[in-house]
């Protein structure tokens, strides 16, 4: 550490110091030949030969790059010193706070700021990755974000970038922040989606407060901070896609995102502004393989894969995503889409419900039934024909055609899928009532205590899950499920208290719920229950109401 009052290399005198990081210290420094402040990085060596020989390597590399560098959203770097125990380099002295310290103070970031700051770093790294060979910054975090006070913010700390080289399959050196920092960057090429993925965990910290260093699990934005949109949960969830090929492949379609994040809905990704362009490449890639006489894998499968996600971007296009199935059939992406899309009307008709059916049995051989993918599907899938197949008027029809979903995934389900148990749940809710129904199966008393007792459990499971969607769909399916199986109960002699209480119970964990952090599909589940708590649970009370006439209730 350099203390007030030393004068490096002549000309600049130590003021005193503003920050410090694992091996360095920055001080305020004034330029005694042009009376001008900057800031001074300090690192000195440690004595490690290894780690030294990294550190200087970099601080080097970085005063090279950022010489040569242009943009209002990166800090300057004017002078480098090398005294050989200690590198000092020079930049530009930015007024204001690092973000870590500002939401270390304030707390989670209001959304308008957040996209506004992360607007101008997509500008900057994309910048920094147009450059010839392209720059990957490879450590950005809310630490390496000053703000200025005119709400501008600067770029800092270049100590660990380095020039993206195609050809190498494995960078030098691992260095990074853990937590923000991407898995390939441990082990492998980085490349610009690196910078994107630490964008998204930046982004995540700076609106939730949760500091990913710590090792938690990654947990969706709005499962934090409800008043997130839902557009920009999906933006970031995109980012942070483990590989690299999921997320967005560069800052120009991240900005695109950033600045219309109202235009992203559940299952309709955006991309109308890259079809024609997408369109234009795939035929040319065609006429270059059909002139040159080359048809080999690669081409094809590059070929289908922009066809595929030009596809499966087409807004409102029921038509677009079959095709996308045909080149993909495995894949589950297309057809929760089209699932989404049917219940824009509140319903799936009979029309619709056959032909997603036509869709999934066709196909049915293409899916890797032990996938997390396949499971999720048959889960959505079969809470959507639970709860709304048919406007729900035949509720018969509804437990039968979710039923085929829930039993895919009773046969198939892996252990490490999430929603395991409350899948099984649904499960068994289907087949009591269809076993009841059918008179296939004789349930008693006990059965059905059984029954109530699961739904218990999984309710109070359910409770303690971060996902509203994930909540409200388990209460409205049991919900439905007691009011349909009352008048068996009630034979059997089922304690009425018993039923009650459960039924209330989904009501009140409902009422705990905001209907506002919930998509738009669940919202109906959320009013289904509203809209008929109060008279379903006074036709409970009749049907062990000897004085009432019960004959006229529907199930």
């Amino acid at each position: 550490m350099t203390g007030a009052g030393t004068v490096i290399d002549g000309k600049y005198e130590i003021l005193t110091q503003v920050g410090k990081g694992g091996m360095s210290y920055v001080y305020l420094a004034r330029d005694k030949r042009l009376n001008k402040q900057w800031a001074i990085k300090e690192v000195k060596k440690t004595g490690n030969i290894k780690k030294d020989e990294v550190v200087v390597n970099s601080l080097i590399a970085e005063a090279n790059m950022i010489k040569r560098l242009d943009h209002q959203s990166i800090v300057r770097i004017v002078d480098i010193i090398y005294s050989g125990e200690t590198i000092y380099i020079v930049m530009d002295y930015i007024e204001g706070e690092n973000l870590y310290k500002i939401i270390k103070e304030e707390g989670p970031q209001p959304e308008e700021l957040v996209i506004a700051w992360a607007k101008q770093i997509c500008d900057a790294l994309g910048y920094l990755h147009s450059q010839r060979p392209p720059i990957i910054y490879r450590d950005m975090k809310p630490g390496n974000i000053m703000l200025r006070p005119d709400g501008n913010i600067k770029i800092i700390d270049f100590g660990i970038a380095r020039e993206y080289k195609e050809q190498s399959l494995k960078d030098t050196t691992v260095l990074g922040t853990r937590g923000y920092a991407p898995p390939e960057q441990y082990s492998g090429q980085t490349d610009a989606r690196s910078d994107i993925f630490a964008i998204g965990m930046t982004m995540h910290h700076l609106l939730t407060g949760v500091d990913p260093r710590k090792g938690e699990a990654y947990v969706p934005v709005r499962s934090l901070s409800p008043e997130v949109s839902e557009g920009m949960e999906m933006i970031i969830d995109k980012c942070v896609q483990p590989a690299p090929e999921n997320r967005y492949q560069n800052c120009r379609d991240l900005l695109y995102d950033l600045e219309h994040p109202n235009l992203i809905t559940k299952g309709h990704k955006r991309a109308q502004k890259r079809k024609l362009g997408m369109f234009v490449l795939s035929a040319a890639l065609c006429l270059v393989t059909l002139f040159s006489g080359i048809i080999c894998n690669v081409a094809a499968t590059s070929i289908n894969n922009n066809t595929y996600e030009n596809l499966l971007g087409a807004v409102e296009d029921i038509e677009s995503w079959k095709q996308a199935i045909e080149i993909y059939p495995g894949n589950t992406e297309a057809y929760l889409q089209i699932l989404d899309y049917y219940l824009t009307d509140d319903n799936l008709d009979v029309d619709e419900a056959k032909e997603f059916e036509t869709l999934y049995n066709r196909n049915l051989s293409e899916f890797d039934k032990s996938s997390e993918e396949f499971a999720e599907l048959n889960y959505q899938a079969g809470i959507y024909y639970f709860i709304f197949y048919d406007n729900c008027e035949n509720f018969r029809a509804c437990v039968q055609k979710a039923q085929q979903f829930f039993k895919s995934n009773h046969d198939n389900v892996t252990e490490e899928y999430e929603y395991k148990d409350i899948s099984e749940c649904y499960y068994q809710m289907c087949e009591y009532y269809t076993d009841v129904y059918s008179e296939k199966t004789e349930y008693t008393k006990s059965d059905y205590e059984k029954l109530l007792s699961e739904l218990n459990d999984r309710i109070d499971e359910c409770s303690e899950l971060e996902s509203n969607n994930t909540k409200i769909s388990l209460y409205c399916c049991a919900f439905r499920i007691i009011y349909a199986l009352v008048s068996r109960m009630a034979a059997l002699e089922v304690s009425e208290q018993t039923i009650l209480n459960l039924f209330t119970k989904t009501y009140n964990k409902t009422i705990e719920i905001e209907s506002s952090v919930l998509s738009s599909t669940y919202k109906k589940m959320y009013k289904q229950i509203f809209d008929y708590y109060e008279s379903w649970y006074k036709n409970i009370e009749g049907y062990y109401d000897v004085t009432l006439e019960v004959e006229g209730i529907s199930e």
